[in-house]
């Protein structure tokens, strides 16, 4: 039943990205960060689903009027440069053969970033894209914050197999950037019923994450947290709510949960944070030796052995920045950091320009809570290899794509009725509003 209602929804929406390629775009995504085949047991399970979403969406790219040039934006430009350095990287890396599988995922990503960026134009195709990308990890924020709950906190959770956040760290950065999403859709719907099941997603959210038992999931998450209360206007209740929730959670995990976080302060005897410092002692050597970086895959025992100070194994980056470092040299990391910086910025240009139209109140509540689910990963980031992993990626289209709407006046030509499930979910709203985080 399950891989059938996963088949039929990808051919379904394969068939409507013909004509209509921005459905397409969000088949592609779904499938990219919530990996549900992956939840299944039967032929959907190694079926080339992404693969039909993304020939069909390419197909519908080529024959559909409704597209524009994908250069859109400061950001866009930095990301494409990016995916030209990395390839560079890969060709001059040290195993072209052997870094061939993860340079083709990588850009396969890519890709489908330019192509959301070249057919998502109107509100509703960027409000789709939102819900498509946060419920795509919240359902499973859901699914591991009841877990965590029912069983104590005392199993690990973790994320979808063969994916970029598959593991538990990774999985957990993931949730609580979702956290800030989440109530950037709760603040466009006017359902007092969704706007409830929405805060009760955030809260399994965090469960999920703190489920995790993953130290920098903690960081993360008091970073996000404070940032959040931050960008609120109703400070008082916002940081009533946030330390409740934080401390009847913290409460509510077992001592081991608790003695793992507390090897945070004594990082130098634990073998794991070691690990860490000296993957990203040899990421910084490797970069003043080799210019392009050295490809994909650093963790290699002959180049630890030549670069790190610390005898304790091979082990990954486990840092964006060293991940970016070590991968792709100074010039990699440079473009990378580039990235977020422009869209840091693109979003204060929508917090500056947006209150000045009524109609693009949404924008305004968009550039909010992407800033804090870009501090999150900004953070978390630091201690996770999680520097192609899409969601990042996702939330800059959505805020190149919302920045053009507003430069644009988009509402003067799109239609001025919705649907039912365009009001409900707050992807078209019958009225303008000011907006308020």
């Amino acid at each position: 039943m399950r891989d059938l209602l996963i088949i039929t929804i990808v051919l379904g929406g394969s068939i409507a990205a013909l004509r209509r390629p921005w459905i397409g775009v969000l088949v592609w995504t779904w499938l990219s960060l919530m990996n549900p085949h992956r939840f299944a047991y039967g032929m959907s399970y190694d079926a080339p689903l992404a693969a039909v979403a993304a020939i069909t969406t390419l197909t519908g790219l080529l024959v559909t009027k409704e597209k524009s040039s994908p250069f859109i934006g400061a950001p866009v430009y930095w990301f494409v440069i990016f995916s030209a350095w990395v390839t560079l990287s890969w060709l001059f890396g040290l195993s072209p053969e052997g870094d061939y599988s993860q340079w083709n995922k990588v850009m396969k990503i890519n890709l489908m970033v330019l192509v959301a960026l070249a057919v998502v134009r109107r509100r509703v195709h960027i409000m789709w894209l939102a819900w498509v990308v946060i419920a795509s990890i919240a359902l499973l924020g859901i699914k591991g914050g009841l877990f965590t709950l029912l069983n104590g906190g005392n199993f690990k959770v973790w994320g979808p197999p063969g994916s970029f956040i598959e593991d538990n760290n990774e999985f957990a950065l993931a949730l609580i950037m979702t956290v800030p999403m989440l109530r950037f859709l709760q603040l466009q719907v006017s359902s007092k019923l969704l706007k409830a099941g929405l805060l009760t997603n955030m809260i399994l959210c965090m469960a999920a994450a703190m489920g995790s038992h993953s130290r920098g999931a903690l960081l993360a998450g008091g970073a996000m947290a404070v940032f959040f209360w931050w960008k609120g206007n109703h400070k008082l209740g916002v940081g009533l709510l946030l330390v409740l929730v934080g401390t009847a959670l913290v409460a509510f995990m077992p001592d081991a949960w608790t003695q793992r976080m507390n090897t945070i302060e004594n990082y130098e005897v634990d073998d794991s944070a070691m690990g860490r410092i000296s993957a990203w002692w040899t990421a910084w050597n490797l970069a003043w030796h080799y210019p392009f970086g050295v490809g994909f895959n650093p963790a290699r025992a002959d180049l630890f052995e030549l670069y790190s100070p610390y005898k304790v194994g091979v082990h990954a980056a486990h840092s964006i920045y060293f991940q970016a470092l070590g991968n792709h040299g100074f010039v990699g990391l440079f473009i990378f950091l580039a990235i977020w910086l422009t869209s840091w910025r693109t979003a204060n240009w929508l917090l500056t320009e947006a209150p000045k139209h009524p109609q693009a109140g949404w924008c305004v509540d968009l550039a909010n809570m992407s800033q804090v689910a870009l501090i999150a990963y900004l953070i978390g980031g630091a201690f996770l290899s999680l520097a192609y992993f899409d969601m990042p990626y996702n939330i800059m289209v959505l805020l190149v794509t919302a920045r053009l709407w507003v430069q644009q006046q988009a509402w003067k030509t799109e239609p001025g009725s919705a649907s039912r499930l365009d009001s409900l979910l707050g992807l078209f709203p019958a009225t303008p509003k000011v907006a308020v985080s």
